[in-house]
């Protein structure tokens, strides 16, 4: 009798090495390993993380570069929405949850799978992104889940894969790290409490750069084409090159404080200098030349995106609605952003523009202007308080 296929989200850590045995040796699956890389893993971690698999007794392990579609399905309407969570949190760990589900449920598919399983635990938000996302794309597929439905811990996690004969690094690092193309998170026993900052050997980028130096980023209709004097085919190799100089200066970490999907609250550290540069610049593009109720629409569609972005509810419709109002807002944010990066620290110098609308032949503000009169000022002044005051007008009199 031929083995149920049973396709595994693939990360190479203690609960997915679990999840490989237990299912292929325990449940009897034909377990076909894939992993899914948003920008976290270097040529060598993938190649070692192969081999682990299949010293696991996968049927098959299969590597994803996700990098370029990850860009180009979230993290480009994440920087054209300027999103970042609770005014802090640019969705560096959430966002790339929902790339990687996607990608594992493709595989399920392409492999014919009766099942399919992931590694969380029942305590965070990645088990309602995988499992949500799981019932939409591939429905009808079992999701099978161990370390959540055993409710195992770390110690018997080990402990069952020592009597395997598993060799694997089982020290738990005091910082639990995840890097991705928009930024890294870092958790540890100071994030558990509302009260704690991480230390300077938690950051996965050390600070080794001092004084100053100035970034150009040149965008075209929102996404990024040079850096400097740098010309990139694709945005997400922009991200790459601006994180390599900027995260030395310590930039882009903080400490977010975040609901969960469910329904309670956390503290994560994240290093995300890309993120919070590109960001900043992009915005600060915008405010030159969008009109203000383009910025006013932007930014409450752009807050409701990312917080149901985070939440899981990447295949909800209205997502592609707003990402089409994002898409037409960017025809004209075409131009160059200075910024200043210093230790700990970034300022934006200004911006370049051929649709700047801050242009001094309609006037300078503060000072003359060359598109009106005073008169013309006055009379608008009245007619735009109109309503108002004869609200205002009818109020007194109705008190006398």
């Amino acid at each position: 009798m031929q083995a149920k296929k049973l396709v595994l989200g693939f990360s190479g850590g203690l609960d997915t090495t679990y999840c490989a045995i237990y299912l292929s040796q325990e449940k009897g699956y034909e377990v076909h390993s894939v992993i899914v890389n948003t920008g976290g893993f270097s040529e060598e971690e993938l190649k070692h993380i192969e081999k682990h698999a299949y010293a696991l007794g996968v049927k098959t392990h299969t590597t994803v570069n996700a990098i370029k579609s990850y860009y180009d399905s979230i993290v480009k309407y994440l920087i054209y929405g300027n999103v970042l969570k609770n005014n802090t949190y640019p969705l560096s760990v959430s966002a790339e949850r929902l790339s990687q589900a996607l990608h594992i449920a493709e595989h399920a598919k392409k492999m014919n799978a009766v099942a399919v399983a992931h590694g969380s635990t029942g305590a965070g938000n990645d088990q309602v992104r995988f499992d949500m996302i799981f019932n939409i794309m591939i429905p009808g597929i079992e999701i099978i889940t161990p370390i959540r439905d055993l409710q195992l811990s770390r110690e018997a996690e080990i402990e069952y894969l020592q009597s395997k004969g598993v060799q694997m690094n089982f020290q738990k690092a005091a910082y639990s790290i995840n890097k991705g193309l928009w930024g890294t998170s870092v958790g540890g026993k100071e994030t558990l409490y509302s009260k704690g900052i991480l230390p300077e050997e938690a950051w996965p980028t050390p600070v080794t750069k001092t004084g100053e130096e100035e970034l150009k980023i040149h965008f075209e209709k929102g996404e990024i084409t040079w850096v400097n004097n740098q010309h990139f085919t694709h945005p997400s190799h922009a991200i790459q090159y601006i994180q390599s100089i900027a995260a030395p200066y310590g930039i882009g970490r903080d400490i977010h404080v975040g609901d969960t999907i469910i329904g309670i609250k956390g503290r994560v550290g994240f290093e995300a200098a890309a993120p919070m540069v590109i960001i900043k610049a992009h915005h600060a593009l915008e405010k030159h030349v969008l009109t203000k109720w383009q910025l006013n629409w932007k930014d409450q569609l752009a807050q409701f995106y990312g917080n149901w972005l985070h939440e899981g509810q990447i295949m909800d419709p209205v997502m592609r609605n707003i990402e089409a109002f994002l898409n037409d807002s960017q025809e004209q944010v075409t131009g160059s952003v200075f910024v200043q990066l210093l230790p700990h620290r970034f300022q934006i110098i200004g911006i370049e523009s051929p649709f700047d609308l801050m242009s001094s032949q309609f006037g300078k503000y503060g000072e003359m202007n060359s598109g009106w009169t005073g008169n013309d000022v006055r009379g608008f002044s009245k007619i735009f308080g109109n309503q108002t005051a004869i609200y205002h007008h009818i109020k007194n009199a109705s008190h006398d």
